[in-house]
């Protein structure tokens, strides 16, 4: 069975949780062909791999958001180049009515058409003009008219991409990704599987509430455009995954038919941290909180840098380890160097990109400040090391502190986000007990041993992948995929 894997953002150019997952989902299946299909926010990423393609991975394709059309003869598209009924499923996109998917594909992939004619054409300035009459008459026009080009510019690049062939389209989250793979399904008769990590809309809607880029009645504009293309993944989807209930749950919530949901936790390789180093001589001295993320804005590192600094004032031997690239925003991360040293807390140290096996069991807790997670990697890694953890109520952290439908106990402090307070008395009251710190870090070992090993994860995908070949009249073979010239 060949699987093309699309990723929006992430895999194979930057480190992350769900990069990770895409990485050991692919390794987890030598057997299996894999193509992927990346989408970039522009050409600047082309070929920036961070992480080694396994053998299995036959091709790669991207896509780009902020792209144009290369060597194609540029022509205005005039109202008389579409036919009425094309016209009409343009409109209905923009109106948010009934939206005719199947036309759009066609004209996109089966015309010789021009993004940019379409965009500055007479039909395309027709709808917007409809659109603004009927719903925004009080905003100024030549502000919405550029508005709507620049939302639809990125979605007609998506569906003019030329998207590969393949059994089944397994995409890591609805948006672009699965518009991609909604009109793979319909090209090519293929199978459409999506696994969201985060939901997909809501993370764009609490980006959007909190962005300066976009204001006022805009915000709803672009939220609105988010969830028409969820809704299309989720009504064209054979299978919808997620990492845990409440995920599931709120899927529904948004439009996604129950019947089609399923919960697959996260899986780590467990004997990557069996053996690892613990403490040297100069880590007896310290309280080591270890944080193993990327130094973004999402994970609110400015908010731990405040709240460590607050505890180490109470307890002079904490110590706290940023563990993680900081090149993905520049910007933000010299803000947090700027925040150490503002505040001039001793003991902050920037690690940059890791081995994090080579960290963790030198650490004495771990914290995730994160405004928004899925079910963190870092977290099951930390319980893994036999670590605690701090994190904020976001995604699944309460269900990976607490547990879900076991006795095992906590694993360590929830907190809520963005609270300086809360968080420095979590790091104070995990320093000064340690054997609190032990039991909890036990707990969150069994947790981790009961339910989120990587082999659970492959035999929960195993089962997925087998079912969708047999429906396809396809042999599901566990011998070794040797890459063919193509």
């Amino acid at each position: 069975m060949r699987i093309c894997m699309v990723a929006e953002g992430c895999y194979p150019y930057v480190v992350g949780g769900v990069s990770s997952w895409i990485h050991n989902l692919i390794r987890a299946f030598p057997n299996q062909e894999f193509v992927l299909l990346t989408i970039l926010a522009n050409r600047s990423f082309r070929g920036k791999f961070v992480y080694e393609l396994p053998p299995n991975v036959t091709e790669v394709h991207e896509l780009y958001l902020e792209d144009f059309e290369w060597g194609q003869k540029r022509k205005k598209m005039r109202r008389s180049t579409l036919k009425k009924e094309q016209y009409n499923a343009l409109r209905s996109l923009l109106l948010n009515q009934h939206i005719e998917w199947e036309i759009l594909f066609d004209l996109f992939q089966k015309q010789e058409v021009s993004i940019e004619g379409i965009l500055m054409g007479e039909d395309f300035y027709r709808i917007v003009c409809d659109c603004y009459y009927l719903k925004y008459p009080q905003i100024v026009f030549s502000d919405f008219l550029w508005t709507m080009r620049s939302i639809y510019l990125p979605l007609f690049f998506a569906l003019k991409m030329k998207v590969p062939k393949a059994d089944l389209y397994h995409c890591v989250a609805t948006g672009y990704a699965g518009i991609l793979g909604s009109m793979a399904k319909y090209l090519h008769g293929c199978r459409l599987m999506v696994s969201e990590h985060g939901i997909y809309t809501r993370e764009r809607e609490e980006e959007l509430i909190k962005a300066d880029w976009v204001k006022g009645v805009y915000k709803d504009i672009w939220i609105e455009q988010f969830k028409k293309m969820s809704n299309l993944v989720y009504e064209r989807a054979n299978l919808v995954t997620s990492l845990y209930e409440n995920a599931r749950l709120l899927q529904i919530d948004l439009g996604c038919p129950a019947d089609k949901t399923m919960v697959t936790p996260n899986g780590i390789r467990t004997d990557n941290f069996a053996d690892i180093p613990g403490k040297n001589k100069e880590d007896l001295e310290h309280i080591n909180v270890g944080a193993v993320l990327r130094v973004t804005p999402i994970k609110d590192v400015k908010t731990m840098i405040q709240a460590f600094g607050y505890a180490r004032r109470q307890n002079d031997k904490l110590k706290l380890w940023i563990m993680g690239p900081t090149e993905e925003d520049e910007e933000y991360a010299q803000e947090c160097f700027d925040t150490v040293e503002m505040m001039q807390i001793p003991d902050v140290v920037f690690t940059g990109r890791i081995n994090v096996s080579e960290y963790l069991g030198r650490m004495d807790m771990t914290i995730l400040t994160s405004i928004s997670e899925g079910q963190p990697l870092t977290i099951l890694e930390s319980y893994a090391a036999h670590k605690p953890v701090i994190a904020t109520d976001v995604g699944n952290c309460s269900g990976l502190i607490y547990g879900e439908n076991d006795d095992f106990g906590p694993a360590g402090i929830l907190t809520h986000i963005m609270n300086v307070d809360e968080i420095a008395r979590a790091i104070l009251e995990l320093a000064e007990d340690e054997p609190l710190r032990r039991r909890m870090g036990e707990n969150g070992y069994r947790r981790v041993m009961a339910k989120y090993k990587i082999e659970d994860m492959r035999e929960t995908y195993r089962k997925i992948y087998q079912d969708f070949a047999e429906s396809m009249g396809l042999e599901w073979t566990e011998e070794e995929f040797v890459p063919q010239p193509r």
